[in-house]
């Protein structure tokens, strides 16, 4: 087995291993999905008839081996209450992958140009980046997204504070994209700054960026033809790891401003008990994960293969 293929087997080992544990956790939830749906009048006979209707009453693995059936032909089955599972997150999953997409984008750009600024500029106002980044690490996004509110939304007014939705959940107002990203953004900008800037400053150690300096080269050209490229798989497997931030995160940042994503179908479907509709966001959301990932390990490979 070559080893791209074992390193696919393994991303889709641990997918798989995480699906399970996520199916079998909101199954074994105090509660069933039945009675979430039923309401609490429902009488136990009514409960065991849409149990039975719905198939929630068959054992744990079979209900898991069946879902995960349907996954591997792209059927993400049906939910506690009868609809779609694929209608459902097709409709609200783009518009979390919009958020955390451009998300992902700002968050590349700052990072390597801000930490290349502070790579080359060590001293002076970039002394602030030390503190300001650890700062901004540690902070939540959801405080963050308070912020943002309380600043430009409702102080100043520039941006809207909640997301404005068109027909079909549709987001009509670019404006209205722009807090929820810096909410995702900032914490994770600030995260791989200090990387990119750590990656950058150990390439720079190696001999041939030396020689490159005594060569009278510009700290820019050395920046962008021997350094960049040395500390690139650092810096790409740490954007490739903000992925999985940025998705967990965008939930929070959804419910703060109302953004139509998938946040407030996870967060129904747990309220169900309906473990098939958590399953399939972690499914969707560890597939685009694991894609980024082994696009970071083939950024590593090409890394290598060049400095040979």
């Amino acid at each position: 087995m070559t080893r791209w293929a074992r390193l696919i087997v393994l991303r889709v080992g641990c997918l798989l291993g995480v699906l399970v544990v996520v199916f079998a956790t909101v199954a074994l939830l105090p509660g069933g999905g039945a009675g979430a749906v039923l309401g609490r009048d429902a009488s136990p006979a009514q409960v065991a008839a849409y149990e039975s209707a719905m198939g929630i009453d068959r054992p744990l693995p079979i209900r898991f081996w069946s879902w995960l059936s349907g996954l591997s032909h792209g059927d993400l089955g049906a939910s506690v209450r009868g609809g779609s599972i694929n209608d459902m997150l097709s409709a609200k999953f783009p518009n979390t992958f919009l958020l955390g997409g451009i998300a992902l984008i700002v968050t590349a750009a700052a990072a390597t140009i801000v930490g290349s600024w502070w790579f080359l500029h060590p001293r002076g106002p970039a002394r602030l980046l030390g503190p300001g980044t650890t700062a901004a690490v540690a902070v939540p996004e959801f405080v963050v997204a308070t912020v943002l509110v309380f600043v430009f939304a409702l102080g100043l007014g520039w941006l809207p504070a909640v997301t404005v939705v068109g027909a079909g959940g549709v987001v009509v107002d670019g404006r209205s994209l722009v807090l929820p990203v810096l909410a995702l953004a900032i914490p994770q900008a600030a995260w791989n700054i200090r990387v990119t800037r750590a990656a950058l400053e150990e390439a720079a150690q190696l001999p041939h960026v030396h020689a490159a300096e005594l060569d009278g080269l510009t700290p820019r050209h050395i920046l962008v033809r021997h350094v960049l490229p040395i500390a690139a798989p650092t810096i790409a497997s740490s954007l490739a790891t903000s992925v999985g931030m940025l998705l967990g995160g965008a939930i929070v940042v959804e419910a703060v401003f109302n953004y139509p994503g998938i946040g407030s179908v996870l967060a129904g479907s747990v309220n169900d008990r309906d473990p098939a509709v958590v399953a399939a966001v972690v499914a969707i959301a560890g597939i685009a994960i694991t894609v980024v990932l082994i696009l970071a390990d083939l950024v590593r490979s090409w890394s290598v293969r060049g400095r040979s």
